[in-house]
């Protein structure tokens, strides 16, 4: 059975031009689909890890507005911060391999990414 993914939001939309940019300059992106997440019982939270010293807790409304950041240095969350993004960056796919398109395009689940 073929779905379709919800259009990306605005702030999906700026990530993702710019992630060309930033993977041509040395970063290292790469995407995990929610669902496979789920899966792996991985956190819903979005954050971001700054040299494994500094979790970027971010927070958004209903409409997936960005309403705030929280910083967290707390030692026991930064060690499990640092396993779930092992965790997330073995099943991940390198944005220099996802399928042009990504994410708009029709997917298969098991086929595509």
């Amino acid at each position: 059975m073929s779905r379709r993914l919800r259009p990306p939001t605005p702030g999906q939309r700026d990530l993702l031009d710019n992630a060309g940019r930033n993977c041509a300059v040395g970063e290292d992106i790469r995407y995990l689909r929610r669902a496979d997440a789920d899966r792996l019982g991985l956190p819903e939270e979005d954050t971001w890890l700054f040299d494994s010293r500094v979790i970027a807790l971010l927070h958004f409304d209903p409409d997936d507005d960005l309403t705030g950041v929280e910083l967290i240095t707390d030692p026991v969350q930064l060690a499990r911060a640092c396993q779930v993004r092992d965790a997330a960056w073995h099943f991940a796919t390198p944005y220099r391999l996802l399928p042009q398109g990504f994410p708009l395009g029709p997917w298969r689940p098991g086929r595509d990414l």
